[in-house]
């Protein structure tokens, strides 16, 4: 008996379609981010309280699991302030959540540390569309994640950070190769299994390991935790190392609204300790610039000189602060 060459067809690409499936399966059963806890089985038949304290007491366990890789976070923390330093920019690429994280550490930075929006950016896979909707197979594209890195014109001084808790997320593992063989950026990975490809891929590997998750494979809980608070330090260190704080005091902040405003005077008053009008006469003297403000009054000098002080100090207020009191 014959059967039609398109069923035959048919036939080969479903059996392809198997045997790519069983693979990713089996690949799958070997990352701690998704394996199965028989203990929590029934864990649908407890309490709402009893859920929440297993919940919270899951997420206790993130810090010690970031701490034990802060010393290759710092790493590549240093590395990252370096390329900026030189005018390179800081890029997230990933997908899911850890692609909607990238981008949420990306767009807080301008309000934050008054960068252009332009700095730090998130790529995610698939798009904008892809921050509140799934797009299909977005993620399994490393072709993509090249697009989107040449849309953006990558230059060597570039830091390419690729986010992915399984660690094999083609996207993220695509950003980074792409990154580093095409343009010779700084390559970052950051993942939540140990031995990860796209730990493996990055000149800097963060390999945050959390464990099995409450919800079997659920990675936006444990491991979106996780990615969250090590992007937090690497955004917000490198921008400390930057010279957009002053101490503990966000000097940078871009005062876009009413309670900006209010933050930036209160920032001048503790940096400071003057009185309120001193403080609105150089925030008005300084166009609103709360480092600037800070400069003028600490270091004794008018507006013109802060700006030109900032400047050749990089805008280091502490270092043009050293100039204005030795001038």
């Amino acid at each position: 008996m014959t059967f039609p060459e398109s069923a035959s067809a048919s036939a080969a690409e479903s059996e392809s379609e198997s045997e790519t499936y069983g693979q990713l399966r089996a690949q799958l059963a070997t990352l701690t981010t998704e394996a199965f806890r028989p203990e929590l089985s029934e864990i649908d038949r407890l309490d709402t309280l009893d859920i929440a304290r297993i919940m919270n007491g899951e997420d206790a366990s993130v810090p010690a699991a970031v701490a034990a890789q802060l010393p290759a976070i710092a790493a590549a923390i240093d590395a990252t302030a370096e390329r900026m330093a030189r005018g390179g920019r800081l890029v997230y690429a990933g997908a899911g959540t850890a692609g909607r994280l990238g981008v949420l550490d990306a767009s807080e930075c301008p309000p934050t540390f008054n960068t252009d929006p332009g700095d730090v950016v998130g790529l995610i896979a698939g798009g904008p569309t892809a921050m509140v909707r799934a797009v299909e197979g977005a993620e399994d594209s490393k072709e993509l994640a090249a697009e989107d890195l040449d849309g953006l014109k990558l230059t060597a001084d570039d830091v390419v950070v690729g986010i992915s808790a399984s660690g094999r997320t083609p996207y993220a593992i695509g950003a980074v190769e792409h990154a580093k063989d095409r343009y010779g950026a700084l390559t970052i990975g950051l993942s939540c299994n140990a031995d990860s490809a796209l730990a493996a891929a990055a000149e800097h590997g963060i390999e945050v390991v959390v464990g099995p998750e409450l919800l079997t494979g659920s990675t936006r809980l444990k491991a979106g935790t996780a990615q969250k608070l090590v992007l937090n330090m690497l955004s917000t260190i490198t921008m400390i190392r930057l010279g957009k704080t002053y101490g503990n005091l966000m000097v940078d902040v871009r005062a876009s609204n009413e309670k900006l405003r209010a933050r930036s005077r209160r920032i001048v008053a503790l940096a400071t300790g003057a009185p309120d009008e001193e403080i609105e006469a150089a925030l008005a003297a300084t166009d609103g610039e709360v480092k600037n403000a800070i400069l003028t009054i600490l270091g004794g000098v008018d507006a013109p000189t802060a700006a030109d002080l900032l400047t050749t100090t990089d805008g280091h207020l502490r270092a043009a602060l050293d100039r204005a009191r030795t001038s």
